[in-house]
């Protein structure tokens, strides 16, 4: 089997449906074939055990990088030669690029969720609700800490996963950060520009409610959901019905697959025909 240096595979811990079947596959692969982009992306099942192997195995065939699924964000570390500045702060990697001879580990989940936000609104100087502390959530906190955000709220239910990631913010990053316990309806803060469910509530669920004080949502605010099925959260519904201006997860999920290709190929792709190819493989 013949493999060029441009294809971009991706390694995941979890059975792969192939690129056909796989939304995120269908996706970047739509991108590579609107810009003409000699490449493909291959998904792979990968046990643990069989991780360092595969990490071998994708240097020696010349790829130009890969992604990672749980349960390999955290144990390909140290299969690499370096990670990014987000990366290093986040410890997780989810986007792997060969520059050079070296193997580099980058993390686009945050990238990708400030790419839709910057669209919206400038973060720098802002203050920030993010509802949760887990792998989407931390990835959020980190990019708009070092994108200057004012200050930071963080809400969690778990106050050491919550003081985790605010140890990383304050201490790692020297940003501004306070937790809150959250085991009731949250109610916003008056001077909250922007509120973040950054947790999985929703996922596959129309009906599934964040915790929040509907009466404290303003009209100026801007409300974002990692959430991608469905895009139309009732996180976002709740928001839409006090007028304020909405980012679905469907938003961050095709930004994450456009800086991976940017990574890989130095072509920034369309956004355009990569959300509409993500809508088709995902029926909404």
């Amino acid at each position: 089997m013949s493999l060029s240096r441009s294809f971009c595979p991706t390694l995941v811990g979890c059975l792969s449906q192939g690129a056909a079947g796989n939304p995120t596959g269908a996706m970047v692969e739509a991108a590579f074939t609107h810009h003409g982009i000699n490449a493909r992306y291959i998904n792979m099942e990968v046990s643990p055990e069989n991780l360092a192997d595969a990490v071998k195995g994708i240097r020696a065939s010349g790829y130009q990088g890969f992604n990672l699924s749980m349960p390999h964000k955290v144990t390909v570390i140290p299969f690499l030669d370096g990670l990014g500045e987000s990366a290093a702060a986040i410890g997780a990697v989810n986007c792997v690029v060969r520059r050079g001879e070296r193997w580099i580990g980058e993390n686009t989940d945050g990238k990708g969720f400030l790419r839709s936000l910057t669209e919206i609104v400038d973060p720098r100087g802002k203050t920030v609700v993010l509802f949760g502390a887990g792998g989407a959530a931390r990835s959020i906190a980190v990019e708009l800490t070092l994108a200057g955000v004012g200050k930071l709220i963080l809400v969690n239910r778990t106050p050491e996963r919550g003081n985790q990631l605010l140890n990383t913010i304050v201490v790692g990053l020297q940003g501004n950060a306070e937790l809150f316990t959250w085991n009731e309806d949250f109610k916003l803060p008056p001077d909250a520009d922007i509120v973040i469910n950054g947790t999985s509530i929703g996922l596959y669920d129309l009906d599934a409610r964040v915790q929040i004080d509907t009466a404290t949502i303003q009209s100026h605010q801007i409300f974002a959901d990692v959430v991608f099925n469905p895009p139309l959260t009732r996180f976002l519904r709740d928001a839409g019905a006090s007028s304020c201006k909405t980012i679905d997860g469907l938003s961050m999920l095709v930004n994450q697959g456009v800086l991976g290709i940017h990574f890989w190929t130095g072509i920034w792709p369309d956004v355009s025909i990569m959300r509409q190819a993500l809508s088709k493989a995902m029926g909404c």
